[in-house]
């Protein structure tokens, strides 16, 4: 970008930044959670609210604030944009070290949102690779960090199946080759399918692999907002696609879904779950995140709608048939909290009981909300396969006391094979481990 075009952006940012200073919530974030969320009219304006938090990393010794019970320590340091995690079945740990591709469709509002995510430390070139975590000794901290898998395209979701290592890059599912114990995999990938990728305004790709080993599900987000770029750029779009693995055909599972990542199949029911950010620029009070089971086949809302039959007047043209179809998700996560990982702890032994049965979510935190909203980890109880009660909060401290600056940010959330929770702290370049008091 040219040195005249950066200074009327940055002054195009600040113009934004002061516009929207009057617009703030009048709802409690816990007002906009839980299976009845409030949702308020519309707070539509020209300029959105822009309220961002600079990153400032993890001091030495600094770390996140754990809940009463819990105990926090680095289980992995001096990472590079670590995104997402998948916990291997012999203890490794693999963490997808992604960010951007840098190609989302270039206008001027686009341009003023990409400045805004550089500066809260998401528009660094992307590491394109994962990295192989393993605690030889069994302290609880990683001893060997090896590169796995280089050269990707802005990876995020990994599936191990069989001796089939899944990788979703921002464009493709790759396979390769696995054996266990492997550090670094030279062979050369197998694509399985191609995803869609050109522009990408949510660049993330997650996959979760079906119990029984026979279909791949995929998130795919939309490329805008709110369709503003026409439905077109939409096409394969918001929703969860499914891969049969024998012969590579790719369909559509759900859709409507406007930005889907963390994927998990609850252990009661065997129902698949996700986590969905929802739209922004209608008000900091609209429209919550949310986490739902998913129906195959279900429509649920993006872009006409949101939380069932809610319209969207921002949208043209209209489509009442689809609106009229829309299903409302099962628990809202807040308003533009980014809730991004989510994984069950059936497995997580090493936690308390209390926290033994039901989810957790990595919220990477609010640009579009005063006050903000997110930068934390929570945890859902479930009960006979449905979330029960408020989140409780696992992880905090992410943001400094007077919210203007950022530590960390939570994305991806695993446990791991000794029953510990894992969090990938994508700014702080930390992988997190939560335990129990020892």
């Amino acid at each position: 970008m040219a040195g005249g075009a950066l200074v009327v952006l940055v002054a195009a940012v600040g113009g934004v930044v002061q516009y929207s200073r009057s617009e703030s919530a009048n709802l409690a974030v816990e007002q906009g959670t839980g299976p009845t969320p409030m949702l308020p009219a519309p707070d539509g304006r020209p300029l959105p609210t822009v309220n961002i938090a600079r990153p400032i990393g993890w001091k030495n010794g600094e770390h996140p604030t754990p809940a009463a019970g819990l105990e926090v320590a680095a289980f992995a340091t001096n990472l590079d944009h670590p995104r997402w995690l998948y916990s291997l079945p012999n203890g490794d740990v693999l963490v997808a070290q992604s960010n951007s591709p840098g190609t989302d469709i270039q206008t001027f509002k686009n341009r003023i949102a990409s400045f805004v995510m550089g500066a809260v430390g998401a528009g660094d070139p992307s590491p394109n690779r994962i990295v192989l975590l393993r605690d030889e000794k069994g302290t609880g901290k990683a001893t060997l960090q090896t590169v796995l898998l280089d050269h990707l395209y802005s990876p995020f979701g990994m599936a191990l199946v069989g001796n089939d290592l899944y990788v979703a890059n921002a464009n493709a599912i790759l396979k390769f080759p696995y054996h266990e114990g492997d550090t670094h995999i030279t062979a050369p990938p197998v694509k399985v399918t191609d995803l869609p990728a050109g522009y990408n305004h949510h660049w993330t790709k997650n996959i979760l692999a079906s119990l029984d080993g026979r279909f791949l599900y995929v998130t795919v987000g939309s490329n805008s907002n709110v369709a503003e770029h026409g439905m077109d750029v939409e096409e394969g779009r918001a929703r969860i696609d499914r891969v049969d693995l024998q012969t590579g055909k790719l369909t559509p599972y759900a859709t409507g879904l406007r930005n889907p990542n963390g994927m998990g199949w609850e252990p009661q029911t065997g129902a698949l779950w996700v986590a969905v950010n929802e739209r922004d620029e209608i008000g900091s009070d609209l429209v919550p995140d949310y986490m739902t089971s998913v129906k195959e086949g279900g429509f649920y809302g993006w872009p006409y709608s949101y939380y069932g039959q809610h319209v969207d007047v921002r949208v043209h043209p209209p489509r009442p048939e689809l609106v009229a179809s829309a299903v409302v998700p099962d628990y809202a996560l807040g308003p533009h909290t980014a809730s991004l990982g989510l994984t069950f702890t059936d497995t997580a032994r090493l936690l308390p009981d209390t926290m033994q049965h039901g989810v957790m979510v990595g919220q990477h935190g609010s640009w579009n909300r005063r006050p903000k909203s997110g930068y934390r980890v929570v945890y859902i109880p479930f009960n006979a396969g449905q979330p029960q009660g408020m989140p409780q909060e696992v992880l905090t401290g992410f943001l400094t006391p007077d919210q203007e600056h950022v530590h960390g940010r939570p994305v991806g959330v695993a446990v791991d094979q000794s029953g510990a929770l894992l969090v990938a702290d994508d700014v702080g370049n930390t992988v997190w481990r939560v335990t129990g008091e020892q």
